[in-house]
């Protein structure tokens, strides 16, 4: 046998010799400390002895790097340097015979790596995902535990085993999962033996959970659009969690159209404005997607795209003179109906037309055409508009402009004379006699210098009509002053007469009274007459 391979059964062979053979006297070896426990790398001295009754030959049996740093008479120690794994020293003394003595020497360490393995990109909640961690390395693995987190909440204790050992969890995924942090640490839990608790943690990971309900987007868009039209499309999906991680994508036909989502609590809704092109005229598929958790939700919707120009509506001239014959013609496109104002009803067609002798009644004449088209099943309807100016000559009629008026002096009053043509014409009404100018249109109280007959012309460069107008005023004499005096000289006469009156009647009672106090004094005077 080599060397190499013979040389770790030498201790064992030693230790079993003293054993069976003692020394002479029961001379025993020893080793201090008999077990021990140390960092790996790290060093420990080592004490042989032994109760041998004269000098001995002392010495430690191992691999480890040793060297002798003491001795006695019966004793030596050694430092074992660089210890890197568990080991058993043995002591051995050759005294008349050789006796051992055995040590355990244990290494410890904390893992090279801690590692959570990753975690899916996204979990679908009520589903059960797996927390994986790998360890590699520490020792001793008895002392080893690996423990799986979901923040600080411990959800997995586990001893580690195998190398590298990996230990599992499984973990239903809730909504309050999203965003979590999960990781795992590892404990040496060495205080059994003196020492502490040596911990050693993984990168956390975070997870992403999320909520994508099997129900399709919503489509809101109109089925039938004009093209050069703009348009608004919708698309609205409910029940997504986290809604504000949803992307929403809208395509017409297979082109993406920038969109503007909206997130609720639980729900998106993205807005596109769109305008189509004459190109794409025609059905074309609109297409909504709503994106979360890598799981995609489409719905797709059909839009006729279709083109249906505004007929063209003319005059033969927008403005002539009254008596001048005027054409009105309205044309559309080919599969479009027309309807002109002013026109019976006739054979539907694309074109139609007439004419008439411009009047002034047909100044500021609208004239309109509508045209249909017949969009899959939908009626389109179109208008379009032309205004006819008649130039025309002044008018003054009895209806606008009133030949007699009579007014209360002190009311308010307006003159209303309206004066007609085109251009519109100058009004002016002047008073015969002496040019006064009558105001027109405003309100303001009558004065009785205000009447008169009035001359009202209306002039343009079309020609001048003149209408006569009498404008009457009422007003009563009342002089308050002479009804006063006429009052109190009818006051004063009626007194007057009273007392005149009264200093009659008392002057003839005292006439009355007086004569007759003289006929009874004329009586008591007058001597009796004899018998």
């Amino acid at each position: 046998m080599a060397p190499g391979t013979a040389r770790p059964a030498l201790p064992a062979l030693l230790a079993l010799i003293g054993a069976l053979l003692p020394g002479l006297g029961g001379a025993q070896t020893s080793a201090h400390p008999p077990e021990a426990i140390i960092p790996r790398g790290g060093s420990i001295q080592v004490n042989c002895s032994t109760s041998c009754d004269q000098p001995p030959i002392l010495g430690l049996e191992t691999q480890l790097s040793k060297k002798e740093v003491a001795h006695g008479d019966h004793w030596k120690v050694f430092e074992l340097s660089d210890v890197q794994e568990d080991s058993h020293p043995i002591c051995f003394a050759n005294c008349h015979t050789q006796t051992t003595a055995a040590m355990t020497l244990t290494v410890y360490w904390t893992p090279e790596r801690v590692e959570l393995l990753p975690l899916p990109r996204w979990q679908p909640v009520g589903e059960n995902f797996t927390l994986r961690c790998q360890v590699a390395g520490g020792a001793p693995r008895t002392s080893l535990t690996v423990v799986l987190l979901r923040g600080e909440e411990e959800l997995s204790r586990k001893p580690a085993f195998g190398e590298p050992a990996e230990i599992t969890a499984t973990v239903l995924a809730g909504r309050d999962d999203h965003l979590a942090n999960f990781s795992c640490r590892t404990e040496l839990d060495l205080r059994p033996r003196g020492l502490g608790l040596f911990q050693n943690s993984s990168a956390p990971r975070q997870l992403r959970t999320f909520v994508l309900p099997e129900t399709q987007p919503r489509l809101a868009t109109p089925k039938i659009v004009e093209v050069g039209t703009q348009w608004t499309v919708n698309c609205s999906l409910d029940g997504l969690f986290p809604a504000v991680e949803a992307e929403v994508h809208l395509t017409l036909a297979e082109q993406e159209l920038h969109c503007t989502p909206l997130y609720g609590k639980d729900s998106v809704l993205a807005t596109a404005s769109v305008k189509a092109n004459a190109e794409e005229e025609g059905t074309q598929q609109l297409a909504c997607v709503v994106t979360l958790g890598g799981q995609d939700r489409k719905w797709k919707e059909n839009v006729i795209l279709y083109r249906f120009p505004a007929p063209n509506l003319t005059l033969s001239e927008p403005e002539v003179s009254e008596g001048t014959v005027v054409t009105v013609e309205c044309e559309a496109q080919a599969g479009v109906v027309v309807s002109l104002s002013g026109l019976p009803s006739g054979t539907p067609a694309p074109r139609a037309q007439f004419q008439l002798n411009a009047s002034a009644a047909d100044h500021r004449r609208s004239f309109s055409c509508s045209a249909a088209l017949l969009v899959a099943g939908h009626l389109m309807h179109k208008n379009q508009t032309r205004e006819l100016r008649v130039l025309y000559g002044p008018r003054l009629d009895q209806t606008d402009c009133p030949g007699n008026w009579t007014w209360e002096e002190g009311s308010q009053q307006t003159l209303r004379c309206q004066a007609w043509g085109n251009p519109v014409p100058e009004l002016k009404c002047r008073r015969k006699g002496d040019d006064a100018l009558l105001p027109i249109g405003d309100l303001r109280p009558v004065k009785r210098e205000v009447a008169g007959t009035y001359l009202c012309q209306a002039r343009s460069p079309r020609g001048v009509v003149t209408r006569e107008v009498v404008v009457n005023v009422t007003y009563y004499q009342s002089n308050i002053l002479i009804i006063i005096l006429v009052a109190v000289a009818g006051i004063l006469g009626t007194v007057s007469t009273a007392a005149y009156l009264y200093n009659r009647q008392r002057k003839i009672q005292k006439y009355k009274l007086q004569k007759a106090q003289e006929a009874a004094a004329m009586k008591l005077n007058t001597p009796a007459t004899p018998p």
